[in-house]
């Protein structure tokens, strides 16, 4: 039996939170090295199936590094994983962040045993999602990071962290319904709950009893709420703003793309030609998410808010990738998700750094900054240069094809006009990254400043890895956009492309 690469990438940092839940006295030096031990672990067992990855095979659309087990007999559900070019990508972003949520965390000291425990719950989770085949396992692992996510804004957040708290649980809560909707539909009409077997390329659907259409939208809603998609948005600024900072980059840099994510392996995997037929529909949503996501992200004051809004205006990128329903824009859309982890998962670790160290987060009240902390002010302007496409950087790239996919793409009608009217969210993310930087870390030095620390060795460690993966993908992305399409290929074949 060869090695379970997969089980033992998902539940490594699961171990390492039961061993730190259940650690005797206060021990956080402890703690928080077990907690790197196990999620670099992760990262590194991710990293060795990327390296061995058979491109060619993966051509078939066939799963590598398969584990499947009869898990729930009467209802023929499988502890299922498998890996292609479509969720390879997302575990190894999802590993990297892991552990670098855990070097970012170093400097906590408020009940640091059950902080670690919960935030490598809330990786395994999500590397279930990625990794799962069989739709009740994805389900299950789907709901799991509602547990750790919930106790890490409540406990950890500031400002109402409560609220938001609760507000993420209702909305997630709200989108897991359909999910399970969708879920039970499916395995109605197909008697499976396989995400291969449930394919037109596995077993045909029957949908006499229960349309076909009713399922897609029941799992689209689900994936919408995540994503999100206006108007399912409003969680994730609360969310985003009164997180911890690990939190807030965990969030936005993998959890969020579950629901991108969820929509290319479910919905449009599944339901290819409702997925066509409604296709017009969703890019209009995208579109809207887009520009109204980038208006909002003009409007705010707060640090970490007006980054929590450029998040949903990318997500829009994402969402017009996948509906365009071409290989390259799809193509483009993965990337975009895996570019958007790095880019905005460093936005928040850099802002929150800021608002540690100099203990404030309204945008009116700073400036000057780049004198005071230039190394962080480097960082920033890298990863604000990279989220609106500066040559270079994976944002630059992963626009690009998105964009060009989808003008290109010949499923949907009126896709040209679209594609055109949402690169206006380019500009418009210009004008607020460069607003942002310019208040924080431009204009008159404040005196009031002048002995804020800037970014420790541990600190530039784990800044410096966002920023050599970012550049590492903008100046040579051919090695990951090979394996993206691999995954993508026989999704399109589905389609008809």
């Amino acid at each position: 039996m060869s090695f379970p690469y997969l089980s033992a990438i998902i539940f490594l940092p699961a171990i390492g939170s039961i061993i730190i839940a259940f650690l005797g006295g206060n021990r956080p030096r402890l703690t928080k090295y077990l907690a790197a031990l196990f999620t670099l672990a992760s990262f590194i067992l991710s990293l060795v199936i990327f390296a061995v990855f058979d491109r060619s095979a993966g051509a078939s659309g066939a799963f590598q590094f398969e584990e499947k087990a009869l898990w729930i007999p009467p209802l023929g559900a499988h502890y299922h994983l498998g890996m292609d070019g479509l969720n390879l990508p997302m575990v190894v972003l999802t590993a990297f962040l892991g552990f670098m949520v855990v070097l970012i965390s170093w400097k906590e000291n408020l009940r640091v045993r059950e902080h670690f425990a919960w935030l490598l719950l809330l990786e395994t989770s999500i590397l279930g999602v990625f990794s799962s085949l069989d739709l009740l396992l994805f389900f299950v692992f789907w709901e799991i990071e509602l547990i750790p996510m919930y106790f890490i804004i409540a406990v950890w957040g500031t400002g109402r962290r409560q609220y938001s708290a609760i507000k993420y649980v209702i909305y997630t809560l709200f989108g897991s319904a359909f999910i399970l909707a969708g879920i039970l539909c499916l395995y109605f009409t197909t008697g499976s709950l396989s995400m291969v077997d449930s394919s037109p390329g596995g077993r045909a659907l029957i949908t006499t009893a229960i349309p076909a259409a009713v399922i897609f939208f029941f799992l689209l809603i689900g994936f919408a709420v995540k994503l999100p998609v206006v108007p399912l948005h409003t969680w994730l600024p609360d969310a985003h703003t009164d997180a911890p900072t690990a939190g807030s980059v965990m969030l936005a840099g993998a959890l969020i793309k579950m629901g991108g994510y969820g929509m290319i392996r479910v919905s449009v995997s599944l339901f290819p030609e409702v997925a066509r037929t409604y296709a017009p529909l969703l890019v209009i949503l995208a579109v809207i998410t887009v520009l109204y996501g980038a208006a909002l992200t003009l409007r705010q004051h707060d640090l970490k808010r007006m980054i929590a809004y450029s998040s949903v205006s990318h997500m829009g990128y994402v969402l017009l990738g996948v509906f365009a329903l071409g290989e390259m824009s799809l193509t483009g859309a993965v990337l975009q998700m895996v570019s958007h982890g790095l880019l905005t998962g460093l936005l928040f670790a850099v802002a929150g750094l800021t608002i540690h160290n100099v203990h404030e987060r309204d945008l009116r009240k700073l400036g000057g900054l780049a004198r005071q902390i230039p190394i962080i002010a480097v960082i920033f302007f890298i990863a604000g240069f990279g989220s609106f496409g500066v040559p270079a950087t994976s944002g630059f790239i992963a626009e690009y094809i998105t964009f060009i996919g989808s003008f290109i793409s010949q499923v949907v009608d009126g896709i040209q006009v679209a594609t055109i009217v949402a690169i206006g969210g380019i500009i418009l993310s210009a004008v607020y990254i460069l607003w942002m930087l310019q208040r924080a870390f431009y204009g008159p030095v404040q005196e009031q400043y002048n002995s804020v620390k800037d970014a420790n060795t541990l600190e530039r460690f784990y800044m410096f890895a966002f920023v050599a993966l970012i550049m590492l993908i903008g100046i040579y992305p051919s090695f990951l956009i090979n394996i993206i399409q691999l995954g993508v290929s026989p999704i399109v074949r589905l389609l008809g492309g």
